[in-house]
Formats: structure tokens, sequence, C-alpha cells
């Protein structure tokens, strides 16, 4: 089992940056990517990115490119989501989720996920 913590989120004020946290534990050798994802209230849940954990690639979400940055800590065993010039749509909760095998990064089928961390971005 592994298991994943959020942090990070709260509230913050459109235009501005929040960093969330990601701490893996448990059988983290099992990893191969973690990705972070949003849901906010009455849609689905999407993706946002996701890095591979062995060469680092990252992936993103169009809308997030250029304004959200992955990054992860093999030694520490956590992943980073560095959220810079945020609007009112990137208001949701955030989840992170790992998965054992790298493939198909981008949709919701992860093995492990985390509780969640609310970011709510006011205009």
């Amino acid at each position: 089992q592994v298991q994943l913590v959020e942090s990070g989120g709260g509230l913050v004020q459109a235009g501005g940056s929040l960093r969330l946290s990601c701490a893996a534990s448990g059988r983290t050798f099992s990893i191969n990517a973690i990705g972070w994802f949003r849901q906010a209230p009455g849609k689905e849940r999407e993706f946002v990115a996701a890095i591979r954990w062995g060469d680092g690639s990252t992936y993103y979400k169009t809308s997030v490119k250029g304004r959200f940055t992955i990054s992860r800590d093999n030694v520490q065993n956590m992943v980073y989501l560095q959220m810079n010039s945020l609007i009112s749509g990137d208001t949701a909760v955030y989840f992170c989720a790992a998965k054992r095998w790298p493939v198909g990064l981008e949709s919701v089928v992860y093995d492990y996920w985390g509780q969640g961390t609310q970011v709510t971005v006011s205009s």
C-alpha cells in the first residue's frame, strides 16, 4: 500500500501563487508516476499534471501549461505542484495520485489517491 497526503492548499487572490505538496509513504518503491488532479463542485475530476518517477518526464493539462510546474524529490518521496498566475477557474479540490505503471497518466485510473486539499482563488 501507498499513502498520499496533500498539503498547501488555501485561499489566494487571482494572480497569486500556491505550492501544493504530496507526501508519499509506504511501498513507495512501487510508484512509477504521480499525478495531480482537481475536482470543482459539480464537475468531474480532471487531470492537471503528472510526472514519471524515474526520468522526471512531465505532462500538463493544456490550460495550466506555463502557469503550473510539477516536480519531485525522489529522496524525500515528495511531489510538488507550483501554481502561479492563478485564476478563479483553478478553484477546486486538488488530489495527488500514484500509479504503478507509468502509462495513461492523464486518465483518472490511478492506484492510490490522497484525500485532497482545497484551493480557492478569489477574483
